[in-house]
């Protein structure tokens, strides 16, 4: 990977990811989206929308298309939030919970195949690196504005 940039390693790293969360959720009648979207949602009390989108985070319009998606399939039913008139709590019906189970196995085999062929120094500096990024973004260091 000498001569590639960083950019470039992390965009093709998660097509591939993605690619292959896909195809095996395609196995289940899934898709990554909506295996994320499950695991995202607290399997005994729900969670509230307005929580979903900045936890994974997608933007809102995103997310409405999924969770329609997942509630036509009967994967997911609304209630509303006790605390918030005006918000809904997102909950898992059994078959949600089901294929939660199986995406959460996916992510899991996923971690463990990589955990037994990465060292457990490189997959610190890999999430050393990870956290440098995310910490470069947030505090915008990388593109300031000089208006």
């Amino acid at each position: 990977m000498k001569d590639k940039t960083i950019d470039y390693v992390l965009r093709s790293t998660w097509q591939a990811v993605t690619r292959m969360y896909n195809e095996e959720a395609n196995k289940f009648d899934s898709t990554m989206a909506t295996g994320f979207t499950l695991l995202s949602i607290d399997p005994e009390k729900g969670s509230p929308s307005t929580t979903l989108g900045p936890r994974m985070g997608m933007e809102a319009t995103s997310l409405s298309r999924i969770l329609k998606s997942m509630e036509s399939k009967g994967l997911i039913f609304r209630t509303p939030n006790p605390d918030d008139g005006r918000g809904v709590i997102i909950k898992l019906t059994p078959l949600g919970k089901e294929k939660r189970d199986v995406s959460r196995e996916v992510v899991l085999r996923f971690n463990d195949t990589i955990r037994a062929n990465v060292s457990e120094q490189d997959l610190k500096g890999f999430y050393n690196v990870a956290q440098t990024i995310h910490e470069l973004i947030a505090e915008r260091k990388i593109y300031l504005n000089k208006d």
